[in-house]
């Protein structure tokens, strides 16, 4: 099987296969004009994706109503989803595309955060991925290596510290690597270029940037791979990405290096987040109070689109190699990429504050 023919390991097939016949009471867009908030600006992953989905929902929805993206940026995407929290009315014709900047804010429990997951209702999940390289000046040849390093600093370019680059924060430091990350770099490709010019040593990229930019660097022997972040199997357990199967994912290379399972506080608090941030990073959402005809037409359109040949033809280039997903697999990556213990965020917050000046008042 081609690896582009894999859904999000066995999570998809799952939710592809409760997919029965259409709904018996599928709502009618007919003469609709469907908004589709993207509290994100023009031109950025979120906004693609949002674009490339809306167009085949307007396709396959009932009544193929008209399907507008709003662009409504502010706050980190915490502006956008507030708004919608507090307008959207429950029929259909307001939905929300969130990311994990949108998600980050809310498990960290930050006070301008005015929405609640647990109030919407699921139409998608979209993942991604990524993997994590080393500079082979470091002397790594492998991730067996990494053991190595614990007495060395490494330079890390990042976003800032509660932004999606808390996973790599989180997660170089469990491993037992001392990182030094550099914050104030706009994205990921500049970060990208800084491993580059040599002024950083370690580094991580989303799928499709790493496929394109960074594997030629492994492939020229300047870089080093260690471990994906992973995905999640139908147990809702970390498993490896589809995209990278020689690599190990992250729980399998913490075990490679410290010869046991992760455990224990930080380790929670860590994977709260690297699912957030990666397995369940794309949620297309309907507003609290939405009746189930509509929820039930809106997944039977998601996976008429996941069929549609249009779709299947242009969805690697545009969105990745990651299915979007729907129904029972749809909501298991929703809860795993929403939720986090009282106990686990409290760690985070304090851990934050403590080292990094953060605050969350």
């Amino acid at each position: 099987m081609d690896r582009r023919d894999f859904l999000v390991s066995g999570l998809a097939a799952g939710g592809l296969t409760l997919a029965g016949a259409a709904p018996a009471a599928a709502a009618d867009f007919s003469g609709k004009t469907i908004t589709y908030v993207i509290p994100f600006g023009t031109g950025g992953g979120s906004d693609v994706w949002g674009r490339f989905i809306a167009q085949f929902l307007s396709r396959h929805l009932k009544g193929k109503p008209s399907v507008i993206v709003k662009n409504q940026p502010g706050g980190g995407s915490v502006g956008g989803a507030n708004f919608f929290a507090a307008s959207a009315k429950p029929d259909g014709l307001t939905i929300l595309g969130t990311s994990g900047s949108t998600q980050f804010p809310y498990l960290l429990g930050e006070p301008r955060v005015k929405y609640d997951y647990k109030d919407w209702r699921l139409i998608l999940a979209g993942p991604t991925g990524g993997v994590a390289y080393v500079s082979a000046k470091t002397g790594v040849k492998s991730l067996k290596d990494l053991s190595s390093l614990k007495s060395k600093q490494l330079f890390y370019a990042s976003q800032g510290v509660t932004s999606l680059d808390l996973v790599p924060l989180l997660g170089f430091r469990f491993m037992g690597l001392d990182v030094k990350h550099v914050t104030g770099f706009p994205g990921r490709g500049e970060g990208r270029l800084a491993f580059e010019r040599g002024e950083t040593t370690i580094d991580y990229q989303t799928t499709s940037a790493y496929l394109r930019s960074s594997l030629p660097l492994v492939k020229k022997g300047e870089a080093i791979a260690l471990f994906s972040w992973g995905v999640l199997d139908d147990n809702g357990n970390l498993a490896r990405d589809p995209n990278f199967p020689d690599l190990p994912h992250y729980e399998e290379a913490y075990q490679i290096v410290h010869g046991k399972k992760p455990s224990g506080i930080e380790w929670e608090a860590m994977r709260a987040f690297l699912v957030a941030g990666f397995p369940a990073q794309k949620l297309l959402v309907l507003p609290k109070g939405t009746p189930d005809d509509i929820v039930d037409t809106y997944r039977a359109a998601v996976r008429a689109m996941t069929k549609d040949a249009d779709y299947l033809a242009k969805r690697d280039q545009t969105i990745g190699e990651y299915e979007q997903v729907t129904d029972k697999a749809g909501e298991a990556l929703y809860k795993s990429g929403t939720t986090i213990s009282p106990e686990a965020r409290a760690w985070v917050r304090d851990f934050l504050a403590k080292n990094y000046n953060a605050t969350f008042k």
